[in-house]
């Protein structure tokens, strides 16, 4: 994500509005829980940003059930609600009207209810035995309220299931100072990927939807496709003069680990990829991910600067914390993104930040908490 120019194949790059940083609250806090109050009739103090953590490792937590994503979903979206909303929870749950909260059912009522109630919830902690992850004493502290924005989306460009403005609208609608639309590139042909010439025709509509736009800097973008020998499937012509470049294996995911380490690493080297997604293309449940040296790959990474995504898409949810606390440890930063193919899909990137809190990552090796300015400089 850079300042790009040349004479490419799509033509000069469109100028850019500025987009606002929205203010900072000194006294903001980060996700942090209470000790457990030993009186159960005791209200213990409960910040909205500390529950909203709780219910995004939930929304984690239930997502290893293919059977529960929906349920996923409902945890993920209500900590959203938490996060920007910052109810008084405690008030709430004296008047009984925590089901007032957009997204908060009479199921997650209890939940919440429950971590007033206790300072702990029981529902977590059951989870966290049922699938034997523990909460980590190195966890990061994450302010959920200062996430910017997304850099990997989808529209009907290609295979989303909304409209760039429909898009647009939902990321406003959450305060993002920016939004990166990351179609796909033409090798995958039933996604209806784009080639340079629809290239074109898209940025000419997204110039007409940047004006309804108020606060939020739309960035075009591709995903583009990592091919069996590492090359990428448009030109550097095309790709050079784009905000955002997001590589990604999709296919030959079972490559034997030689071939698919030169893959990747050809892949993190190329001058114009900003982003390297779904970094090995796993799909919890149906398919094992890629295998390659992953050290080798990240370490490369980060010595070319290029981020690793962590895909909270409930289908990957890919880095894994695991996996992506390698990648740190290896010097790579990080792009938490909900690769939404539709508004309501934002609701995932709790998901993704608590994987990146369990993973011990700082704020400061995210992308998406850089405003738009320090972005676009970053390569």
């Amino acid at each position: 994500m850079g300042s790009r120019s040349g004479p490419g194949d799509v033509g000069p790059r469109r100028a850019r509005p500025a987009a606002p940083r929205r203010a900072r609250r000194s006294d903001r806090p980060v996700w942090a829980l209470p000790a457990p109050c030993p009186d159960p009739h005791t209200i213990v103090l409960v910040d909205a940003l500390a529950a909203a953590q709780v219910l995004s490792e939930i929304g984690y937590l239930l997502r290893q059930d293919p059977d529960e994503r929906f349920r996923a979903k409902a945890f993920s979206a209500a900590a959203w609600s938490l996060a920007l909303q910052r109810p008084d929870l405690v008030s709430l749950q004296r008047t009984e009207n925590l089901t007032s909260i957009e997204g908060v059912g009479e199921g997650i009522a209890r939940v919440l209810s429950d971590l007033i109630k206790s300072g702990e919830s029981r529902y977590l902690n059951r989870l966290r035995e049922q699938f034997k992850q523990p909460a980590r004493v190195d966890e990061s502290d994450l302010d959920f309220s200062a996430y910017q924005g997304d850099v990997h989306s989808h529209t009907g460009w290609s295979d989303g299931r909304a409209t760039m403005l429909e898009m647009a609208e939902g990321a406003q609608a959450l305060g993002y100072a920016y939004l990166g639309i990351t179609d796909h590139s033409p090798r995958i042909t039933v996604v209806h990927g784009l080639n340079a010439e629809r290239l074109v025709a898209q940025s000419r509509e997204m110039a007409e939807v940047q004006k309804q736009m108020d606060g939020l800097t739309l960035l075009q973008g591709i995903e583009v496709d990592i091919l069996e020998d590492g090359s990428l499937d448009l030109p550097d012509s095309v790709l050079e003069i784009l905000d955002v470049v997001i590589a990604s294996p999709h296919v030959k995911l079972r490559q034997e680990p030689g071939a698919m380490t030169e893959r990747m690493l050809r892949a993190v080297s190329h001058p114009h990829v900003d982003v390297i997604g779904h970094p090995t293309g796993r799909r919890p449940g149906s398919r094992e991910g890629a295998s390659y040296d992953f050290e080798a790959v990240f370490k490369e990474a980060a010595k070319h600067e290029v981020a690793l995504e962590i895909d909270c898409d409930p289908a990957r949810m890919d880095l894994s914390p695991e996996m992506a606390r390698l990648a740190y440890e290896c010097g790579c930063s990080f792009a938490v993104d909900a690769d939404a193919h539709a508004p309501a899909e934002f609701a995932y990137v709790p998901m993704a930040l608590w994987m990146a809190r369990r993973a011990g990552i700082p704020q400061d090796r995210i992308l998406n908490f850089r405003p738009l300015d320090e972005l676009t400089m970053a390569r």
